[in-house]
């Protein structure tokens, strides 16, 4: 029976690695679903972590495992620490909703793996979770990505588009009766490797790409990628960026101003050619913070560009997995067909019940 409302906690790693963001969230079910925030955080991963999870594309079989249930520890001990610090009551959290950390995203190949999403989560918690929300979709055919579409039309349905600047760039819209979503391009994930070379963690406000020069032959052939003329459905993983992005930009041999001006203008354009002009744009994630970002693509596309408040653009992502969960619950479909590409809309993720 669906219930007027669940506490729950959204738990989200994002490919860029700034950290584990939570959000505490309750959703209300009636007379529409709502979400308002009571908490939310991130906690930034400690530098042995970041370097783990960068190495992690490249392990064998039996090494993933073995960092798999190290990092299953490791987030539900995070997990502890924001519920303890929080003073939330355990009996108050109706589900832990949690995504994991993508290790490796290959849909075409029928194979996605998010690492913190084993059975033993839910004991080191002491809290039901629900998680594992890409492997199914996959198994049925589609992307596994991305699965926030269903938050943004659940949720945010008075914008002509959400996007999300994150590690990468996702756009979701409503065309008729259905939601549209797919991957764009790479943002922070390429972004942040620049700035720190640079001695920053990330390119704050773009002042490092704004000092630079646009390198036009590395913008041209950034352009020209693939996957760009691909039609949604359509995913991106890390091991994309380790394959073509990060050869094309060493091949020029250009300093780290200059790449990211570059890549900055080529995140411009990709995103301006989502857009007609005259709609209104809701953009969260970190990259929301990057002025010089958001300049270029006014200055390129005719759009109402919406910021909103600062934890609706940190923590949306952790927000909408606490709504998934919330439907996994309720035995509701949580996954569209539309944005995936999978068989059918469906119910995705996995409930881990916490037994004493």
């Amino acid at each position: 029976m669906k219930r007027e409302y669940y506490n729950v906690i959204g738990v989200m790693s994002g490919t860029s690695l700034d950290g584990i963001d939570f959000a505490y969230v309750k959703i209300t079910t009636k007379p529409q679903y709502t979400a308002e925030v009571i908490v939310a955080e991130t906690q930034a991963y400690p530098d042995v972590w970041v370097e783990k999870l960068q190495k992690a594309v490249d392990h064998s079989k039996d090494k993933l495992q073995e960092l798999n249930e190290d990092y299953t520890q490791y987030l539900g001990e995070a997990i502890n620490r924001f519920i303890e610090k929080n003073t939330i009551s355990r009996d108050q959290i109706d589900a832990l909703c949690s995504h994991g950390h993508t290790i490796l995203h290959q849909p075409d190949q029928g194979y996605t793996l998010q690492i913190g999403n084993l059975p033993e989560i839910a004991t080191i918690t002491k809290c039901t979770v629900v998680c594992d929300f890409r492997v199914q979709d996959v198994a049925m055919g589609g992307q596994g990505a991305p699965l926030v579409p269903i938050g943004d039309q659940l949720l945010f349905q008075t914008y002509d588009y959400c996007l999300n600047l994150g590690g990468f760039a996702n756009v979701s819209m409503q065309k008729g009766t259905i939601r549209i979503a797919y991957d764009i391009c790479a943002v922070n994930t390429v972004l942040n490797v620049y700035a720190q070379k640079l001695g920053a963690a990330y390119d704050d406000e773009g002042a490092f790409a704004k000092a630079g020069t646009t390198h036009i032959p590395l913008l041209e052939k950034l352009n020209t990628l693939p996957f760009f003329e691909k039609l949604p459905p359509k995913s991106l993983g890390i091991e994309w960026v380790h394959e073509y992005i990060f050869p094309m930009i060493k091949s020029f041999d250009l300093e780290p101003t200059t790449v990211l001006a570059t890549f900055t203008e080529h995140i411009a354009q990709q995103l301006a050619h989502q857009f007609e002009g005259g709609g209104t744009v809701l953009i969260t994630g970190g990259g929301a913070y990057n002025t010089f970002l958001i300049e270029r693509l006014k200055t390129l596309k005719n759009i109402d560009i919406v910021l909103p408040d600062p934890v609706l653009i940190e923590y949306k992502e952790a927000i909408v997995f606490g709504l998934l969960g919330v439907l996994k619950l309720e035995g509701k479909d949580n996954c569209l067909a539309s944005v995936t590409g999978a068989s059918k809309d469906h119910s995705s993720g996995v409930i881990l019940p916490y037994t004493i």
